[in-house]
């Protein structure tokens, strides 16, 4: 049964540690565990309110926990330039950054407050920004850039010729998308990180299927109800068919700290289909092993930000 699978997580005394996505879900379980093993938690959040009552259910669990809220709106270029810029201004060398938040299909086209479809300007493009910003932290740090992707990057391919799916939009296509081209920057980063001497590693982790927020009534999105999709999925982790919300949780916190994990490596559940089950290494899918792919859409990101990482 999936509730009863759990990982030991080394002692984090001294390090910090930024997770985004931390105010609810997969992303706050993480949070908290890496609170709980000593680390520094910095929540970058896009609702502060939210943020903090999480913040403060993680330090009811861990008293003495060092966990602070800062704003972080990843659909926006601008916020998290600013956030970047708050936490270079500070020096703080970072020692892990698990690349967590996300959005998942929209009921219409949507699109971020620099025009790109919501999901890849999300999933993607925010992060691919917000490790860029936060190189200089990271490097001093040594970190370990742990970027959580989805079994929807499992099948699909980038949507080269309209990578904001102006024409033909589909939801699940274009969510399948971002999350590809998540592990095709991660991959990347690995490859630019080791032949620059850059001193980080960049490695990938999915949570297979549990039942989260994702799916959940999102006014903000203009999702008024559940899915029935996720009264499926609730469904089905009860009775340890699916994942757990904190086993979930495990392959990313198993990537950004397990003491044999290194870069460019794979994590998710070894259970049947990969949708539950304990964490553990796992191939590549077919979608995220070029590497052509993956220096393909390094460029075309900072095409599309506008900020390129260093040579």
């Amino acid at each position: 049964m999936t509730r009863n699978i759990d990982i030991t997580i080394p002692d984090m005394t001294g390090k910090l540690a930024v997770v985004t996505g931390a105010s609810d879900g997969i992303g706050s379980v993480i949070a908290t565990r890496l609170a709980g093993a000593g680390a520094e938690v910095i929540m970058p959040v896009r609702n502060l309110a939210k943020g903090e009552k999480a913040a403060e259910q993680i330090r009811g669990l861990h008293p003495g926990a060092q966990v602070t809220t800062r704003v972080l709106d990843l659909s926006s270029l601008h916020s998290v330039t600013a956030f970047t810029d708050q936490l270079v201004d500070e020096g703080r060398p970072i020692n892990v950054l698990i690349n967590n938040a996300g959005v998942m299909t929209p009921p219409t086209h949507q699109v971020t407050k620099d025009g790109f479809e919501l999901q890849l300007g999300t999933n993607h493009l925010g992060h691919f920004l917000l490790t860029q910003g936060l190189l200089p932290l990271l490097q001093r740090g040594k970190a370990r850039v742990t970027h959580q992707t989805s079994i929807a990057a499992r099948g699909g391919t980038i949507n080269w010729d309209d990578i904001n799916w102006e024409h033909s939009y589909d939801v699940m296509k274009a969510y399948s998308q971002s999350k590809i081209a998540v592990g095709l920057f991660a991959r990347e980063l690995q490859e630019r990180s080791q032949a620059g001497g850059w001193g980080i590693t960049s490695n990938l982790s999915h949570p297979g299927v549990s039942p989260t927020n994702l799916l959940a009534a999102q006014p903000g999105l203009g999702r008024q109800t559940e899915t029935g999709g996720r009264r499926m999925i609730r469904v089905l982790s009860r009775v340890g068919v699916v994942g757990t919300v904190p086993s979930a949780a495990l392959p990313a916190l198993l990537a950004a700290t397990g003491p044999d994990s290194q870069g460019g490596q794979f994590y998710g559940p070894k259970g049947i289909g990969n949708v539950g089950g304990p964490p553990a290494q796992q191939q590549l899918w077919a979608p995220l092993r070029s590497m052509d792919d993956a220096r393909r859409i390094w460029e075309v990101s900072e095409r599309l930000v506008g900020v390129k990482f260093p040579a």
